[in-house]
């Protein structure tokens, strides 16, 4: 006989549980059988016990199964199934460009994503930019267009995945949040319900990033990657920067203008390109559809030089209830702020250092982030043109432009960048992007 309480008191004792006892327990979320009290009261003893790789494996699989799991068997495919994962920070839009691109090289990206909260900001935010796109897709449309264009990039729907959302809604108010074991999960227990053959993992090292240290990032990494393989979808991670804005643009339609020029060759940050083009080689490497790193580079260089990945790009979104010649005409059809002017550093010298974290906040501050889940959003406003570390700043180049709704919201914001933003006199040693492989 199953009872919640003998797991929960078997977990805070330290002991670990079998992978029957887990689906139990996990089948009890979902149908209400578990209640609230003891979903806390485990979260907390996992927090505080820990789970072994076999342990998370169980768990995952068993919010993984706790509602649909796709499959792609009666589509007929004539690629692998594909997708990524970050940790979120500030100015990642690569999933914008990383989608279409593996598309336009033979895989099938059903991307399930997240809202912003806090300062890191929400792949479906972006979309949500645009008008008519539909970001909260049923299954059904959700496999169409992945079969016609390649890749839909959509929100989670109620079907997949249901026990990690009541999971999470209690972890959120009962300071359980930050467990690695169940961090791990909640990522791969919604994308292992895409029915994938191969993940990447972005997970984000400094201040805008999601693990406050770099240890803490490594142990997320290398527990995803475990777990993800365990459960056999073949996973790999990258270890990258967030000590300074991974694009130019920070907020939501300038995020998706970015990503639309970076697909079509207009303009491209070095670092999103970077980063956008180890994870995509990652993705094709691992499903099987490039020998190695240098020939999937090599095929993901020629689907941006052709234009292929940006025509994937808009059939997804045309597919998803958007403007048919989006990418041709964004400018007419993203919304625009009331004000956009430049804010400038109080001092000149060398950028050496950035907060990120506050950098995104500030992007909150104007309206285009939440601080709560409720909060509604102002699509038109973020940041453009942010400065890099190295760069040197004065009077006549400034920190960044600030797009804003009024006057007030832009001088909060500026003098929140202002105090993001380190000067020194001497230019500082150029970082890396990407700090490691693992897997």
């Amino acid at each position: 006989m199953f009872l919640p309480q003998e797991v929960i008191r078997r977990k805070r004792e330290g002991d670990i549980l079998t992978a029957d006892e887990i689906r139990h327990f996990v089948n009890g979320v979902t149908d209400n059988s578990v209640s609230e009290g003891q979903v806390a009261a485990l979260a907390m003893a996992v927090y505080f016990q820990g789970m072994n790789i076999d342990e998370r494996v169980a768990l995952t699989c068993a919010m993984r199964d706790s509602g649909e799991v796709l499959d792609w068997a009666s589509a007929n495919l004539n690629g692998p199934v594909l997708d990524k994962h970050s940790t979120g920070g500030v100015g990642d839009v690569v999933s914008l460009m990383l989608g279409p691109m593996i598309a336009a090289c033979g895989g099938y990206v059903p991307m399930i994503s997240g809202r912003g909260l806090g300062h890191t900001g929400g792949t479906l935010d972006k979309l949500d930019s645009i008008p008519g796109y539909n970001t909260h897709a049923s299954e059904e449309l959700l496999c169409k267009v992945v079969k016609e264009a390649g890749v839909a990039i959509v929100g989670q729907t109620s079907e997949l995945a249901p026990a990690d959302k009541r999971i999470y809604g209690i972890r959120d108010v009962t300071a359980t949040v930050d467990s690695v074991a169940m961090i791990t999960s909640s990522i791969l227990a919604k994308k292992l319900a895409e029915g994938l053959d191969a993940l990447v993992m972005d997970v984000k090292v400094g201040s805008g990033a999601f693990m406050p240290t770099l240890e803490k990032s490594i142990e997320l990494a290398e527990s995803i990657v475990q777990v993800a393989n365990g459960a056999g979808v073949k996973t790999t991670a990258l270890l990258t920067d967030m000590n300074q804005c991974l694009a130019s643009s920070a907020g939501n339609a300038v995020e998706v203008r970015e990503a639309v020029q970076f697909l079509t060759g207009d303009f491209r940050n070095k670092r999103l390109l970077e980063v956008t083009m180890a994870q995509s080689a990652e993705l094709l490497v691992s499903g099987g559809l490039a020998s190695d790193a240098a020939q999937a580079r090599d095929k993901l260089q020629t689907v941006l030089d052709n234009g292929k990945a940006a025509e994937v790009f808009g059939r997804m979104v045309a597919g998803l209830g958007g403007p048919a010649d989006f990418v041709e005409h964004y400018d007419q059809y993203l919304p625009k702020p009331a004000i956009s002017k430049p804010v400038y550093a109080q001092a000149s010298g060398f950028v050496t250092a950035m907060d990120t974290r506050n950098v995104g906040m500030a992007v909150v501050k104007l309206g285009g982030g939440r601080s709560h889940p409720a909060d509604n959003l102002d699509y038109s406003v973020g940041i453009t043109d942010i400065c890099r570390l190295g760069d040197q700043l004065d009077g006549s180049k400034p920190l960044a432009m600030l797009h804003a709704r009024d006057e007030s919201s832009w001088q909060a914001a500026a003098d929140m960048l202002q105090r993001a933003v380190t000067l020194g006199e001497q230019k500082p040693e150029s970082s890396p992007c990407i700090y490691r492989q693992i897997g």
